[in-house]
């Protein structure tokens, strides 16, 4: 089991949308609207940006490749992905999951 570091940047790839700069000693991918993920130097986890709501289902369901990260963004529903511990589905479903959360919103409106 375990994701390695490019096959976690190829399933990014495939998402709508997505572009990637630096972060600290990071990658982050973005959204045209904010940061949904960001990915350790060394490929060792992927910091996944969820509310607390997905976290807490992520954290619960797969507690051994999902945890909060410490602090306040961990309180806020960041969440620390254990490359080496998760399966390729379940990581897809995640990045899936903190993508569409940092989707831009509908600009749609309805006449009347």
């Amino acid at each position: 089991m375990g994701v390695d570091v490019e096959r976690v940047k190829a399933l990014i790839a495939t998402l709508e949308a997505v572009t990637a700069g630096p972060h600290v000693h990071r990658t982050a991918f973005h959204t045209p609207r904010k940061t949904f993920a960001t990915l350790d130097e060394a490929g060792r986890d992927l910091n996944l940006m969820f509310d607390p709501d997905h976290r807490d289902f992520f954290c619960e369901q797969v507690p051994e490749a999902f945890s909060p990260v410490p602090g306040g963004w961990g309180r806020m529903g960041a969440t620390r992905c254990d490359l080496a511990a998760v399966d390729e589905a379940t990581l897809m479903s995640a990045l899936t999951a903190a993508h569409r959360l940092a989707a831009p919103k509908s600009r749609t409106r309805t006449r009347r």
